[in-house]
């Protein structure tokens, strides 16, 4: 029966570890997501205030 207890237990560590790895992820997946909306903006106002100086 012991046997079968430590069976139960690793099931759940493994199952544990996997929904942390799968939560790791989907925040590095949406952090990453951030950046690259956050570099696009930044891209586009640099772009568009040379665009707009006046030219000497």
């Amino acid at each position: 029966m012991a046997e079968r207890e430590e069976g139960i237990e690793i099931e759940y560590e493994e199952k544990r570890s996997t929904s942390l790895k799968k939560k790791c992820s989907k925040l590095a997946k949406k952090q990453r997501a951030k950046f690259y909306i956050l570099r696009r903006c930044i891209a586009m106002l640099v772009c568009w205030n040379e665009k707009n100086e006046p030219s000497s």
